[in-house]
């Protein structure tokens, strides 16, 4: 079985969004090699500033996003009448499809927050489709605790370890996905199987983790190269997320809340938006 290599690295960058919500960024809009995502944005903070702002009401169109919270509530509202409120471990899936408007709003637990948004594009066919949202509190996460210690949580689609598959929640994403969450506090080992036809990707959110003799540390994505087999392991605690999905291979273009296949599909949606027409 081959094994996926590194096949590069991209560093998380400070930016801000929604109200002036602080958040670490990295994003692949322009890079074929991040398909079928486009954007992993990482919320982590213990000081209300941070966020307190929120995510207005505002529009999507051409996408999906996943939501994620290791520790933190997220209030969700959109125009579908959905109100969705995710606790420690819960996820929550919208399609934005044709057009959503909604509003987000993170808050602390405890003192902390620390979640993350993985935006996810969808294929031209399915660009136009209704809007859809569903949520996922922490008890319907599928988890895998290894031998060691570690803990797998699968969110999104399927993940085979040790000849076993284990199923997330999430099935039916207009694209086919696996998301993971990969946790241990000690020294531990992570292999899996992959679909081989899937592009992978790495988002190191605490500690070091090695990927053959590269060490990958916290706030950097890692890029995988093709293969099946998955091989991670670590010297200490970590956190790290697992995205993997089949990548879409049509144009990209992103314009704010929007990512169409084209300029004229970017104005067209400005203009629905305007004139009360998105949704």
């Amino acid at each position: 079985m081959a094994i996926r290599q590194i096949q590069s690295l991209i560093p998380a960058h400070p930016s801000s969004d929604g109200d002036g919500v602080r958040i670490q960024r990295v994003h692949g809009f322009s890079n074929p090699l991040f398909s079928p995502f486009l954007m992993i944005d990482e919320l982590k903070s213990e000081s209300a500033v941070d966020y307190i702002g929120g995510f207005p009401s505002h529009p999507h169109r051409g996408i999906e996003t996943l939501t994620y919270m290791l520790k933190g509530h997220f209030q969700h509202k959109d125009h579908m009448g959905n109100v969705g409120e995710l606790s420690d471990g819960g996820a929550q899936w919208m399609s934005a499809g044709k057009g959503v408007i909604h509003s987000e709003m993170p808050m602390m637990t405890d003192g902390q927050l620390h979640g993350f948004q993985i935006w996810i594009n969808l294929p031209a066919a399915k660009k136009m489709q209704p809007a859809d949202y569903h949520d996922f509190q922490s008890d319907v996460i599928t988890q895998y605790q290894q031998e060691d210690g570690s803990l797998i949580r699968v969110i999104a689609g399927d993940l085979t370890i040790k000849g076993i598959t284990f199923s997330g929640p999430l099935q039916q994403t207009g694209v086919p996905v696996t998301i993971a969450d990969w946790q241990t506090n000690k020294a531990a080992t992570f292999n899996s199987c992959l679909n081989p036809d899937f592009q992978a990707m790495l988002y190191v959110y605490r500690g070091t983790i090695n990927i053959g003799e590269k060490a990958i540390s916290a706030g950097t994505l890692a890029m995988l190269g093709s293969g099946e087999g998955l091989a991670i392991s670590t010297r200490g605690e970590a956190g790290v997320l697992l995205l993997s999905g089949q990548p879409i291979n049509e144009p990209v273009v992103h314009y704010g809340p929007f990512v169409m296949n084209s300029m004229e599909e970017i104005e067209q949606a400005i203009q629905d938006y305007q004139q009360g027409l998105l949704v």
